[in-house]
């Protein structure tokens, strides 16, 4: 028979090593509180997002590979480089990219509104600010001021491209880039754009210009070490 112990109000015969689990158990539901719980605020979701692969390499690109990705993307015809640039520049995805159409461009506020078209309802729209010198390379390659005065024109899209052709642009830019792996493809430069935008705006802002439904997605580009979380690190190794 196992040793009898007492806890206020309660009291167990149980044998020791059930009495540790117990103890174990009931501790962490007084200090954190219930189980269940505060098992849930620490699990991550189903198929949580991440900014690795298993073996570590990243799925994002840092400043000089992006930098490199932009001026590949200069070698291009004019239209598949705005897409590309659309892509680096406002972290869309291709899908949303491609439904992009003269009326969703707002060239005086310098933001585009893009449908959130992974979310369940299709009417959720966001607004992303974009650099203006992407603006006039959007004006001048399709011409939108004279598309925007055309009923017709102004509500066609953009890019009357396939997903497969606008995917098949981005890795030729990736390729004359000289970038491989998991960060050289569409879905790499808008976890570029995120790791970049988490670094210097609020996170709420973030979610809304990505789309994301929750919080929590958008919170995976804070696992990143910014600019300044580096120069303490540095402070560090001066000191050793």
């Amino acid at each position: 028979m196992g040793r009898k112990f007492t806890i206020p109000f309660l009291h167990y015969s149980k044998p020791p090593k059930i009495q540790e689990n117990f103890l174990a158990t009931l501790l962490a539901i007084v200090l954190r509180g219930p189980k269940s719980k505060a098992v849930a605020t620490i699990r991550k979701p189903p198929g949580a997002m991440t900014l690795h692969t298993a073996a570590g390499a990243r799925k994002y690109l840092n400043v000089v590979e992006r930098q490199r990705f932009a001026a590949a993307a200069a070698t291009l015809a004019p239209e598949p480089r705005a897409f590309c640039l659309l892509l680096m520049w406002s972290g869309c995805r291709i899908s949303e990219g491609l439904a992009v159409t003269p009326l969703a461009i707002d060239r005086e506020a310098g933001v585009i509104a893009f449908v959130t078209l992974k979310r369940r309802k299709s009417s959720i729209v966001r607004q992303v600010p974009i650099p203006k010198k992407l603006i006039e390379e959007l004006t001048k390659v399709f011409n939108l001021r004279e598309r925007e005065q055309d009923a017709h024109l102004r509500g066609m899209r953009l890019w009357r491209w396939s997903r497969s052709t606008a995917w098949r642009w981005v890795k030729v830019v990736m390729k004359r880039a000289a970038l491989s792996g998991s960060a050289a493809m569409p879905r790499g430069l808008r976890h570029t754009f995120g790791v970049a935008a988490f670094q210097a705006v609020p996170p709420h802002i973030v979610q809304r210009w990505l789309g994301h439904a929750s919080l929590r997605t958008t919170g995976i580009y804070g696992d990143v070490s910014g600019h300044e979380e580096h120069l303490f690190a540095e402070r560090i190794w001066e000191s050793w």
